[in-house]
């Protein structure tokens, strides 16, 4: 079943890749949460464009038959977080990201290739 949440997670990102989403990043955070496996992260030039990433990725997941348990953010489009369980999306405006800096946070977790 591990394999299958890398591919989700591979997935999004080919999915956020396809709106011209910036820096993709996938993060391995099994063992270090309880949130979820993955996190896949990535930016955006505007607010209009985080919520085209945030809506073809949460599309192409839910073509798979994966359920969306929640988007938050939606309606600032600063950050939009997409919540598939195992497999968590972060997209953001480039200022946002800067600021949180999730990859800083998770430093200790491994990064991922995107493609397969």
């Amino acid at each position: 079943m591990q394999d299958q949440y890398m591919e989700y997670a591979r997935l999004a990102a080919d999915a956020a890749e396809d709106k011209k989403a910036r820096d993709v990043v996938i993060l391995d955070i099994r063992g270090l949460s309880v949130i979820a496996d993955y996190f896949v992260i990535c930016s955006a030039n505007s607010r209009t464009q985080v919520q085209a990433i945030a809506d073809g990725v949460r599309d192409k997941l839910e073509e798979r038959g994966l359920r969306c348990r929640g988007m938050e953010g939606k309606d600032e489009a600063k950050w939009i977080l997409i919540d598939f369980g195992d497999v968590v999306i972060h997209v953001f405006t480039e200022e946002e990201r800067d600021f949180f800096n999730i990859e800083r946070l998770w430093g200790d977790a491994p990064r991922l290739s995107v493609s397969v």
